[in-house]
């Protein structure tokens, strides 16, 4: 694979150990390439036994699916903080 060739994120967000990072993708649909973009999710952390970061992938998320992910996040926000069990945070 050249340097070309290699599929790099379009755009970064970092807020501490979350990271945001947009894709441009392309598919061929009825003869014709569409692009579109994804989203991936992750978390940094660094083991106890290690002096090395590591990083997890959350999930890829389409652009249409952003307004339900931060639905739900609210959803479970508004649960956590209004009705939630505050002894188990």
């Amino acid at each position: 694979m050249t340097k070309q060739e290699i599929n790099r994120p379009v755009q970064k967000y970092r807020v501490g150990n979350i990271e945001a990072a947009v894709w441009h993708n392309t598919k061929e649909f009825d003869g014709t390439e569409v692009g579109y973009k994804t989203v991936t999710l992750s978390r940094s952390f660094k083991k106890k036994d290690e002096d090395l970061w590591r990083s997890e992938v959350i999930n890829n998320l389409r652009k249409q699916d952003l307004q339900k992910l931060r639905l739900v996040l609210k959803r479970v926000e508004e649960y956590l903080f209004f009705e939630g069990d505050d002894r188990n945070d």
